[in-house]
């Protein structure tokens, strides 16, 4: 399913078909320590539904290079026992499948550093390929790159049908300062994400999405919608 020229979407990830890069975003695990801490029971499933949707995707492709677009673990502030456990397993787990993982930091990885140190992986801002830049979106950059990547905002849309509501998780596709910029949705399955129509939008990239083409990804297929304005119309 092609969004763009040698870029095509792989369930909620991206892949960069010449140069076999596959990208990933906003997995935030440990999500579920979070949520306990607060008071909300839920079980400790995500890394395994992870794995098992990166098994389909390694079904159809063999990446040289992963890269993990930011928010790899999802508490600010200090390492969880179940981020510490999972972000180890996973990175074992995608080196199996790649020559190079290249972890890029989001704003949610502050304190990746022990757990990248302990794989001798570095944490980075931005990775280019040809004339496509990956890097989180919490922060604008310069760059003379034609496209770039970002995750970090979750975009997603509610779809309505009679009494039927139902939230999707999708991808944004528009222009950004003279450059095509493509908005990755969270690779978690818990994180419905935002609203685009509804909610507020965080990332400095996206002040205006009016433009931005929505594609929706559901049961292994990529639905384009149109355009946020003719949505919210």
């Amino acid at each position: 399913m092609k969004i763009g020229p040698n870029l095509e979407v792989l369930g909620l990830s991206l892949w960069l078909k010449r140069e076999k890069v596959l990208i990933l975003s906003d997995l935030h695990l440990g999500y579920e320590e979070y949520l306990h801490q607060k008071g909300v029971l839920l079980p400790k499933a995500q890394a395994q539904l992870i794995r098992k949707e990166l098994q389909k995707i390694f079904q159809i492709i063999k990446p040289t290079i992963i890269i993990i677009n930011g928010d790899l673990k999802h508490e600010f502030g200090r390492v969880l026992r179940q981020e510490w456990k999972e972000v180890l397993q996973l990175i074992d787990f995608l080196q199996q499948h790649c020559k190079k993982l290249i972890l890029i930091r989001g704003n949610h990885d502050l304190i990746l550093g022990p757990i990248a140190e302990k794989k001798a992986l570095k944490i980075i801002s931005e990775h280019r390929v040809g004339d496509t830049l990956i890097t989180h979106g919490d922060k604008l950059i310069k760059t003379t790159a034609k496209t770039i990547i970002i995750g970090h905002e979750h975009p997603a849309i509610t779809l309505r049908e009679k009494s039927k509501v139902e939230k999707f998780k999708c991808f944004l596709k528009g222009r950004w300062n003279g450059k095509t910029l493509i908005v990755m949705p969270s690779f978690n399955p818990l994180l419905e994400g935002t609203d685009i129509i509804k909610e507020k939008l965080l990332s400095p990239f996206l002040k205006d999405v009016s433009d931005f083409e929505v594609f929706v990804v559901h049961a292994g297929e990529m639905f384009r919608l149109g355009r946020v304005k003719e949505l919210k119309s």
